[in-house]
């Protein structure tokens, strides 16, 4: 793992508390700005699970994207559901709970299945925080709004969207480290890659929020589009510079010299 940070941990964390929570109170107005600020978290937690893996989680990898976005939903709908009267609080108290449970589970692992990793505690709590961002914007990108009961219900919960969202979310944050681990992965190369995953999955919910909401789903079906094709362009731009030189040797000789 590469030791050159472009991008500072808080940094990143601000840009996707802050992108998060903007696209999902936009969403009333703009639907896919719910997306757009899924993106932001999407990112954000990518690099949170890049923070934790590099200790040699391995196959743990996969396992923190569903435990994150288990956190995250049951966050999701505590936090949406418990202020109907307050329904801007929502959002707000959803990554509050997110980050509480994260840090239990964080702690837990740290002190009572003596894992040994430094940063467990921090990185469970942002990626459980991350996780509802996540899960609160994509819903919203399909309903057309955060409202729980009247929205979130009918058009994400009852048919089966949410298993979208809960699914493609956690492969969206876990997979760029997964692609990119390795003595030479970059920060960098694995932020695009982030934005790519998280782009496609935008996409995704695209295609449902054309059956939910209309020809106005389209915008979030194509805009996702075009914005995996940017992500995925800068990310294969970066492979190609941090790629080895490759010194051809001819074939291998069939008998020993």
């Amino acid at each position: 793992m590469s030791d050159v940070k472009e991008i500072t941990p808080i940094n990143l964390m601000l840009f996707g508390i802050i992108g998060g929570l903007v696209g999902i109170y936009l969403s009333p107005y703009f639907p896919t700005a719910g997306a757009l600020g899924a993106i932001c978290a999407v990112i954000w937690s990518a690099e949170a699970v890049r923070r934790v893996a590099k200790y040699g989680l391995g196959t743990g990898v996969p396992s923190i994207g569903q435990i994150a976005m288990g956190m995250g939903i049951i966050a999701a709908m505590f936090g949406l559901a418990m202020v109907k009267s307050m329904p801007l609080a929502g959002p707000i108290l959803a990554l509050i709970t997110a980050s509480i449970i994260g840090f239990i589970i964080g702690w837990f692992a740290q002190h009572v299945i003596k894992m040994k990793i430094p940063v467990m505690i921090r990185c469970m709590t942002e990626i459980a925080a991350a996780g509802a961002l996540i899960i609160i914007g994509f819903s919203a990108s399909v309903a057309g709004n955060y409202d729980f009961v009247g929205s979130l219900i009918p058009k994400v919960f009852d048919n089966g969207v949410i298993l979208a969202v809960f699914w493609v979310g956690a492969v969206a944050m876990l997979h760029p480290f997964n692609a990119c681990l390795g003595p030479d992965e970059k920060q960098k190369r694995l932020l695009y890659l982030a934005g790519s995953t998280g782009a496609i999955t935008m996409a995704l919910m695209g295609i449902a929020a054309v059956m939910t909401l209309g020809a106005s789903g389209s915008i979030t079906l194509l805009l996702g589009i075009v914005l995996w094709l940017i992500f995925y362009k800068k990310f294969w731009d970066e492979v190609y510079n941090d790629a080895a030189a490759v010194v051809g040797t001819g074939l291998i000789p069939k008998t020993e010299a």
